[in-house]
């Protein structure tokens, strides 16, 4: 599974807005609920958020992965944003998270979810993709490099 199967350049925010971790996911599925008219954007925004109650999806060093499955998808999706001042994620290390993947799924597809969740950390366990993300001047630069090592990654 590739990242660039569930994830495409309309759903790439190169500068997040938000300055909280609600407002990061409400920034974040407006792209998805765009893609997914009859997807309720508020109830994947709940999920998410209940998710969170379970443990911070902030997994550390900038990166926060927040994933749910929803009602009204087809299938597995993702939204990518970026924010420069970094927002407080509640992350493993406790520094803020700069990099954000937010993975919604369809609820019978949990088996599709966790490949995604680990081609994700996987991906972004290299340095230099971090780095190249962080420094992209554009979404279509983050596409750029997004699929670069999507394709380079076995």
């Amino acid at each position: 599974m590739k990242i660039l199967d569930f994830l495409n350049y309309e759903r790439i925010i190169a500068f997040l807005s938000a300055d909280s971790k609600e407002e990061v996911l409400e920034e974040l599925a407006q792209p998805i609920a765009v893609a997914n008219p009859q997807l309720d954007k508020a109830g994947l925004v709940k999920t998410l958020l209940e998710r969170e109650t379970l443990g911070s999806t902030g997994i550390g060093g900038g990166v926060a992965i927040p994933h749910g499955m929803s009602d009204g998808l087809n299938r597995l999706t993702a939204s990518f944003g970026r924010s420069l001042n970094g927002i407080d994620f509640s992350s493993m290390d406790n520094k803020p998270a700069h990099l954000f993947f937010l993975l919604a799924a369809p609820r019978n597809s949990a088996g599709d979810h966790l490949k995604a969740l680990a081609r994700i950390s996987r991906l972004l366990k290299d340095p230099m993709l971090k780095d190249g993300l962080q420094k992209a001047n554009s979404a279509d630069e983050i596409f750029g490099i997004l699929e670069e090592y999507d394709h380079r990654l076995p």
